[in-house]
């Protein structure tokens, strides 16, 4: 299949809630103007750098989401041109965006990224500590950062029943935060190889890389 055929299979296995992130970190500009052409305009980058690079190269209507883990000293590099940063895990790496967004005089959304994984490597801020962020003062001196939700990565393992506990853990704190005076309209759960688990636990955004580009 192509990835044009790829992308459409997906579209068709998901509902219109859910928002498909294609992640095209490594891939050659070719193949995201394949997805392009297609019709996917949302693209998912773990580097800022290649990011950047793949910006200037391609469509200017492509909305470019950074899904790595984020160095706030890099920041500078994204902020007049990102759409979404999903991997936010500290208080610091949200007042670096504001900084720079502000140079831009732009509004930068963010996730903040939740531990849910058992996995050490993954990162992640403890559910409580997302509590106190979204309930602080300071939070509201960022006038250009807007959160819209949350990020989790589960565990990488074949184990479909802890897979399906992290998400449901991660989709309970969403609806629990979830408030009218501060809505949220975005959880950002699965991957290639469990987005569809995801979706059944509350997913609104996943992230696929390797079933619409392919395997690394």
């Amino acid at each position: 299949m192509s990835i044009a055929q790829r992308l459409q299979h997906i579209l068709t296995t998901i509902p219109d809630t859910v928002t498909l992130v294609a992640v095209s970190k490594t891939k050659p500009i070719e193949a995201i103007q394949e997805a392009y052409d297609a019709g996917q305009r949302i693209f998912g980058e773990n580097k800022i750098q290649e990011m950047a690079e793949k910006y200037e190269q391609l469509p200017k209507d492509i909305k470019w989401h950074m899904i790595g883990h984020l160095q706030s000293n890099k920041v500078k590099y994204m902020a007049h041109f990102v759409d979404l940063i999903h991997g936010v895990d500290s208080f610091k790496t949200l007042k670096e965006i504001n900084k720079q967004a502000k140079k831009h005089n732009r509004t930068i959304h963010c996730l903040l990224q939740a531990k849910i994984a058992q996995e050490e490597t993954k990162f992640g801020l403890p559910f409580s500590e997302i509590r106190d962020i979204l309930s602080s003062d300071e939070l509201k001196e960022l006038t250009n950062v807007k959160i819209d939700g949350l990020m989790g990565m589960a565990s990488f393992t074949a184990d479909s029943i802890q897979v399906q506990k992290e998400f449901d853990s991660i989709h309970s704190l969403f609806v629990e935060l979830n408030t009218e005076d501060a809505p949220l309209t975005t959880l950002s759960i699965g991957m290639s190889g469990d987005y569809q688990l995801a979706i059944t636990s509350g997913s609104t955004m996943i992230r696929v890389g390797s079933a619409i580009f392919g395997a690394r």
